[in-house]
Parts: C-alpha cells; sequence; structure tokens
C-alpha cells in the first residue's frame, strides 16, 4: 500500500497511522487504526466518525462525549494496586482521568473512543495480576454502580418551579 511512509488519520482517536494498520474496508473505502480498540469502536457505530454524504459525524465535528463512571468496590485497594490500576487504565485510548481513592474508583473518558466494555476488560487485566478474587471485587463494582444509578434514575427531581414531580392521587 505504498512506501510505508505515508501515514493515513484513525478516523476514532486521529492518530497518524500507516495505512494497512489494523485495515478494513467499509463501503468501498480503506480506514486503518492505531489499535483493536479504536477498530472495534468504529465497527460498533462506523458513522459516528464517518459521517454519511452530506452530515458531518460527532468526531468529524470535534465533540467528545464524556462520562464518569464511579465503582464503589467491596474494600480499598492497597497503594501498589491502585497505582497498578491507575497505570493500566490511563494508558487506554480516551480515558482522561483515573482516581481511586479508598473504596472508590472514577474513571472519566470519553465514549466516542472506550467503552465500559473496553475499561471492565482492562480492569480484569490489571486484576489478573493483583489476584486476591480482583474478578469478583470488580463485578461487584459494576453491580453496585447499577444499582446505584438505577435508584438516582427514579429519584424525584424538583420541576421548573421548584415543586416535585407528579403526586399518587
Amino acid at each position: 500500500m505504498g512506501s510505508g511512509s505515508e501515514k493515513v488519520k484513525d478516523p476514532v482517536c486521529q492518530m497518524l497511522v500507516v495505512p494497512d494498520q489494523n485495515a478494513i474496508n467499509y463501503q468501498d473505502m480503506v480506514f486503518a487504526f492505531c489499535s483493536q480498540q479504536c477498530k472495534d469502536r468504529f465497527l460498533a457505530n462506523p458513522h459516528l466518525y464517518i459521517g454519511v454524504p452530506g452530515e458531518w459525524a460527532p468526531k468529524q465535528e470535534g465533540q467528545e462525549v464524556l462520562k464518569r463512571r464511579r465503582l464503589r468496590l467491596d474494600s480499598p485497594l492497597s497503594d501498589t494496586d491502585a497505582q497498578q490500576v491507575t497505570g493500566q487504565l490511563r494508558a487506554m485510548m480516551g480515558v482522561c482521568a483515573v482516581d481511586i481513592a479508598a473504596d472508590k474508583l472514577t474513571i472519566t473518558y470519553d465514549l466516542l473512543q472506550a467503552t465500559a466494555v473496553h475499561i471492565e476488560a482492562t480492569l480484569q487485566r490489571a486484576g489478573a495480576r493483583l489476584g486476591a478474587g480482583w474478578g469478583e471485587r470488580l463485578r461487584r463494582a459494576f453491580v453496585h454502580y447499577l444499582e446505584e444509578t438505577e435508584v438516582a434514575g427514579r429519584e424525584v427531581q424538583p420541576g421548573p418551579h421548584g415543586h416535585g414531580g407528579h403526586h399518587p392521587g
């Protein structure tokens, strides 16, 4: 595919890569990716990155979709383990911030570049080195997150005039 010195942009993260790196053909166009993670993100939702004729994609417009997830572990990580987990997460494409304080792990990431599935896989890989039932601790953290999210979604919010929503009657 050329001399090898030519570079093309990864449509997901905008990194310059050689044209045949993790390359795919999509709608008679060839796209190259810096990593399997970017390739997977593209394949899951290609039009987030390349748009359609006459309409720009969110990524082409420079948009980010920042998500913050707070996971509560059943017990605190040691400083050494927290540093290891933080390092693994910070190395991920799209991860903007990681904070581990006692039994709480907070991660901020760009949903156009990473997903909870990618984060969970990275945490599992980091946890394989931690041992001590890390996989189960992680599973519980995601269950806590889902339950807390569900509860928060059911909370009555004040209306536009400071009043609550509807009342049972």
